[in-house]
């Protein structure tokens, strides 16, 4: 592995990792949509990392989390993408005003810590995948 390429993996799991940290941080405060947020953004760069190391090339511009799998030729179970899937709409329903709302009333505890513990568990094998 050329030294850019593992500069540019590290840097992807490095930034995803501090946001794990913020993720955590905004769920203990009970921030739960910000959030479940931070917890697309930790999938989304653990993703890219996993993109460079599979696919040797810069990563897509795209928070789409299931189009980043699909590009990275990543075997994914079903509820795996489903997730992915779910994830990638916290992404879109916590920035835009217009879904905002419905998002805020929907990210109750027992939501978001279910999906808080998702978001780790897929964190934690893909990181295992790139190590």
């Amino acid at each position: 592995m050329t030294k850019n390429r593992k500069q540019l993996i590290d840097y992807w799991l490095k930034t995803a990792q501090k946001d794990l940290e913020v993720m955590k941080s905004l769920y203990e405060k009970k921030h739960y949509p910000y959030s479940l947020y931070f917890g697309h953004l930790v999938l989304e760069k653990t993703l890219k990392g996993y993109y460079v190391k599979a696919i040797e090339k810069s990563t897509p511009y795209t928070h789409n989390l299931t189009y980043l799998a699909e590009k990275c030729k990543l075997a994914l179970n079903r509820s795996q993408k489903e997730l992915l899937e779910i994830v990638t709409r916290f992404n879109i329903e916590a920035r835009y005003p217009d879904v905002r709302f419905k998002f805020h009333k929907l990210c109750t505890r027992k939501f978001t810590n279910r999906y808080i513990l998702e978001i780790k568990e897929f964190y934690k094998w893909l990181t295992k995948l790139i190590q």
